[in-house]
This record gives C-alpha cells, structure tokens and sequence, in this order.
C-alpha cells in the first residue's frame, strides 16, 4: 500500500466517523403535541384515564370538590398579568394585590384561591409549574402584605385553560393568577 492510498484510507475514515457523531437535533415539538386530552390528538380522555392515585371519576386535574371549597365567587378581585415565561409582579399590578388584602381584611370568613395561568406556547408540565410559580409569587407579595397565609390556597392551571394559537393579545390574557374569592 502506498503511502496516497494509506493517507486517502486514514482521510476518509476520519471524515467518515466525524460525520457520524454529527447527527441533527431534533425539533422541539409543538406545544399542543404534548398535551393529554380532547383536542391534543391522543385519543385519550383524562376522564377516563385510570392512574391508580384518584378515586374513580377523578383524575386528579380538578382541584377539589366545589362543595368542600364553599362558594366560589369570581370577579370580585381582578386578574394578576404577567409577562412572557415570567412569575415577577409587575409594579403595575401590586395595587391589585392591596385591594386584595384590604378585602380580606375587611372579610374575616374570606379566603383566597389563587390559579395560576399561561398562554399555550410550551409543554404542559413547563406551564404547570410556571403557573404554581405566579400563584406562589402573589402568596409571597400577600404575606408581604400581612394577609394571612393559612386564608391562601394556589391551584395551578398552567395552560388547561388557554386559547391555543392565541393572537398576542389573547396570549396576554392567558398569563394570569385569577383571585378567586371563596366564602
């Protein structure tokens, strides 16, 4: 063997195995791709899903049973917005948050189910957690507050509840903790 064909063998299986190790990453895929549910193309139904941690006819993404909850009262106290993948109070919204803790103060029976929103775009479990992460933050500004805590409950709906391929505007009424009052 000459020494060209020893040096074109040795070029060759070098690019050979260079290539190999490069392989294409793959896409992230679409956010209503990951969903479990009507509508994420799965077939299945989380109604019927049996995990064995639920009792039967639940399946564990409602919160609790409304009865036990008391009454449910939405509206009285407005939302809390956010930005894009962000669990920080604006400045512009810490008012809310005063009324909120003047209106408790001034309910002493009341108390508070925070539910924490996001827009569509990302996975289900990402926006599970960026939803806890809002409702704990506005937990954390309440106590700052001097509202008591144990009147407190957070409830992550991440993006169960979102409009999916939402105009920017929608998207931003998705980003949310509701406030809901609970008698």
């Amino acid at each position: 063997m000459t020494n060209l064909t020893r040096l074109f063998a040795v070029t060759f299986l070098g690019l050979a195995v260079a290539f190999a190790g490069c392989q294409k990453k793959p896409s992230r895929p679409n956010p209503s791709q990951t969903m479990v549910g009507p509508g994420a193309g799965s077939g299945l139904n989380p109604q019927s899903v049996d995990t064995g941690l639920f009792a039967p006819g639940e399946s564990g993404l409602e919160s609790r049973d409304a009865g036990a909850l008391g009454d449910q009262q939405r509206g009285i106290l407005p939302s809390i917005y956010f930005d894009f993948d962000s669990a920080s109070i604006r400045v512009s919204e810490r008012p809310k948050l005063s009324q909120a803790a003047d209106y408790l103060s001034g309910s002493p029976t009341a108390r508070l189910i925070l539910e924490g929103h996001c827009d569509w775009r990302g996975t289900t479990e990402y926006n599970m957690g960026l939803g806890d992460r809002r409702a704990s933050g506005v937990v954390t500004f309440l106590e700052t507050l001097g509202v008591d805590t144990s009147r407190v409950e957070t409830l992550s709906k991440g993006d169960l509840e979102a409009n999916e391929n939402a105009s920017d505007d929608q998207m931003q009424q998705d980003r949310r903790v509701e406030l809901v009052v609970v008698r």
